[in-house]
This record gives C-alpha cells, structure tokens and sequence, in this order.
C-alpha cells in the first residue's frame, strides 16, 4: 500500500517480498554501526522481522517504517517513517537508506514528506528522533528537517547515551 509520493520517491508498506532488501539494509556498516544488528542473516529472519515489526507496527498503530523506493523504476533504495519506543514519550521518526543512495537528498526529502504525512494523515503534534551520539550526519539532517536538540538520553538495554531531537509539528 502507498503512503506517500514525493517528487522522486514512494513510500509504501513493506511486505514479505521486501525480504531481501532488508536483509541487504539491516547487514549495511551503517545500519550496524548507528542502529545496531537486528541478527537478520538469512531471509526467513527478513520475512519474519518484517511480518513482527513493520506489519504489525501497521496493524496495530497504523503507522512504521515504510520503504523507500524511486519513482522512477521502483528501485527500493531504504526505508523512512516511525516508531513508537516504550522509552520515549513521542511517535520518532527514522531512516536509512543503502550507500549508493545517501548524499542525494532522499533522506531528506523521504523525511520531510513522512513528517507532513504524520501531521496530516496521523494528526501528531509533536515529532521526536533519536541517534547516536557520532552520528552528525543523521544529526545534520535531523536539524535541516527542523528538529532541535533536546538533550542526551539513556539507550533503552544499555549504557549508551543518545542524542534526543524534537519539532512540534
């Protein structure tokens, strides 16, 4: 199901089809340096994370990480939308997006359009994200989106500090 067009981008429901792109993104550097090893290693676990995170998260919020493709040939390139973490108090937004894709606006601009669906289409007042305390270019970006930090916050599990970001919407 499509959620949101952008210019360039789709954002939509994931399925179990997107198994082996999400083995792909969850086994990134990246993904593994600033979000951490979800332990997907074979595409039953991709089938199965999606079906315990992203489409229950639909069901049952009516909101998730949605994936990211281009418009143009369908290309699925990361994933960007929310979650609702049991220690936070706001719905946060997220993304990430596979190396080729990254430093060409469409984190930004898959963001931006998410962060209008979720006033919208959700009704949310307020808007919080979360990153790794070196991670500047998510912080970056999370600043060019209008969030400002709020502070440094305990990682849910761990001794880890994170920055926290906020935007009323």
């Amino acid at each position: 199901m499509i959620v949101l067009e952008t210019d360039r981008l789709i954002l939509r429901h994931q399925t179990v089809e997107d198994a082996a792109f999400i083995l792909e993104l969850m086994n990134d550097p990246s993904w593994i340096r600033y979000i951490g090893d979800k332990g997907l290693r074979t595409l039953d676990d991709a089938r199965s994370f999606i079906i315990k995170g992203p489409l229950d998260s639909y069901a049952r919020k009516g909101f998730g990480f949605y994936l990211t493709e281009l418009k143009d040939g369908g290309t699925p390139i990361g994933i960007c939308g929310f979650a609702k973490r049991d220690y936070l108090e706001d719905v946060d937004v997220g993304y990430a997006f596979l190396p080729d894709f990254r430093g060409k606006g469409y984190a930004f601009e898959a963001a931006s359009g998410a962060m209008a669906y979720a006033k919208s289409e959700l009704g949310l007042k307020r808007i919080v994200a979360i990153t790794t305390k070196d991670n500047d270019s998510s912080a970056k970006l999370l600043e060019r989106l209008g969030l400002s930090f709020e502070g440094m916050i305990p990682k849910a599990g761990s001794d880890e500090e994170l920055r926290l970001y906020a935007i009323n919407l």
